[in-house]
C-alpha cells in the first residue's frame, strides 16, 4: 500500500466525525445534567410541584380513580409519602400515617398518596395489608416521581398546599399522628 492508500483509508469522512463528537457532546450535556441534580437535594418548601400522574394499586383508588393527577388536587392539601415495603422506618411509620388519614379523609381537603418506591408490587400489598393501609398508594414507576422529588431514600414525605405548593419536606419517619397534624393544620382552607 502506497501513503496516499493508508490515508485515505484511515480517514473518517467529516459527517461521521461531527456526528460523534455531536453523540459524545450530548451523552456529557446529560451526565453533566444528572450531576447538578443530584448536587441540589431535594426539592424545597415554596417550590411549584410540577404535574404527575401516579398509577393506584387495585383497591387503593382515589374516589374510584385507578389514577390521580396531581394538578386535580388543587385546592386540597395533598400529603405524598415516599415508603418501601423493605423499609424498617416505614414500618414504624406506617400506623402513623393511617391514623391520620382516618381522621382527615371525612373532611375530603387532605388527600393522602403513597409512593411505593423500588418495590414489587406483591411486597408491597403485603406491607399495606400488615399496616391496615387504606390511604390512596401506587408504585412509582421507573422512579419517575421519586426523580422529581429528588428523594434520598425512604421515607420521606412531601406536604403540598391547596394551590399546589410544596410547603413541607419530612425526612426519615414521622413519629406520632400529632407531629402530622401540626403541620397539616395550618394548611387547611
Amino acid at each position: 500500500m502506497t501513503e496516499a492508500n493508508v490515508k485515505a483509508h484511515r480517514s473518517i469522512p467529516t459527517w461521521i466525525q461531527i456526528l460523534i463528537w455531536t453523540v459524545l457532546l450530548a451523552i456529557l450535556a446529560v451526565v453533566g445534567f444528572g450531576l447538578v441534580r443530584t448536587q441540589q437535594g431535594s426539592i424545597q418548601p415554596g417550590t411549584k410541584i410540577p404535574d404527575f400522574s401516579l398509577t393506584l394499586y387495585s383497591g387503593y383508588e382515589y374516589n374510584g380513580q385507578s389514577k390521580v393527577n396531581i394538578s386535580d388536587l388543587r385546592g386540597k392539601v395533598v400529603f405524598i409519602n415516599f415508603w418501601a415495603s423493605w423499609c424498617k422506618p416505614c414500618e414504624q411509620e406506617a400506623p402513623i400515617l393511617e391514623q391520620a388519614w382516618e381522621y382527615y379523609q371525612p373532611g375530603g381537603k387532605v388527600v393522602f398518596l403513597g409512593v411505593d418506591y423500588v418495590d414489587t408490587e406483591s411486597a408491597a400489598r403485603i406491607f399495606l395489608q400488615k399496616f391496615d393501609n387504606t390511604y390512596p398508594n401506587g408504585p412509582d414507576v421507573g422512579t419517575v416521581i421519586s426523580q422529581l422529588f429528588r428523594i434520598k431514600g425512604v421515607p420521606e414525605t412531601y406536604i403540598v398546599d391547596a394551590g399546589g405548593v410544596l410547603r413541607y419536606v419530612k425526612i426519615g419517619p414521622f413519629l406520632n399522628a400529632g407531629e402530622i397534624k401540626a403541620v397539616v393544620d395550618p394548611l387547611l382552607p
